[in-house]
């Protein structure tokens, strides 16, 4: 067995790259495929972050709706975030529809380096918001 102990990993040719081996001969890009931010977010009555990184503020913009506040930007609004939603006690599992949106826009396909705006609707009662206890988000992409 082999322990490695550092304190900074550099690529050779472009310090900010690392290439990993992948399945094959296909390399993946280590910067890519790490989490720039997440959140885990309490939306259940008094909204409140549990725990996060690279975030720096959320508002509670009403039932199931929240918009995300990125600290250290994204290099663009070509990043992704994924997302999940459920209540602890298990009532409403099948019962949310997440959606993503860009802060004040229309639809997610405009959301910006800085934010993002999330929200959550329950489908049985005709897409109307609904606070959720345990609301999670993770971004990836370049940061700027």
């Amino acid at each position: 067995m082999s322990t490695l102990v550092i304190d900074t990993i550099q690529g050779k040719t472009t310090a900010g790259s690392i290439n990993v081996r992948g399945e094959g001969s296909n390399n993946t890009n280590l910067q890519q495929g790490l989490n720039k931010a997440w959140i885990n977010l309490n939306g259940y009555n008094t909204a409140a972050i549990r725990d996060s990184f690279n975030i720096s503020s959320f508002t509670d913009n009403g039932y199931g709706d929240y918009t995300v506040t990125i600290n250290n930007d994204m290099a663009n609004a070509n990043h992704v975030v994924l997302s999940g939603q459920t209540t602890y006690d298990g009532a409403q599992d099948t019962r949310w529809l997440p959606t993503l949106k860009a802060a004040g826009a229309a639809d997610w396909s405009n959301y910006t380096a800085t934010a993002f705006r999330c929200q959550c609707k329950q489908v049985a009662n005709g897409g109307a918001g609904t606070d959720h206890s345990l609301m999670i988000y993770s971004v990836v992409g370049d940061l700027a």
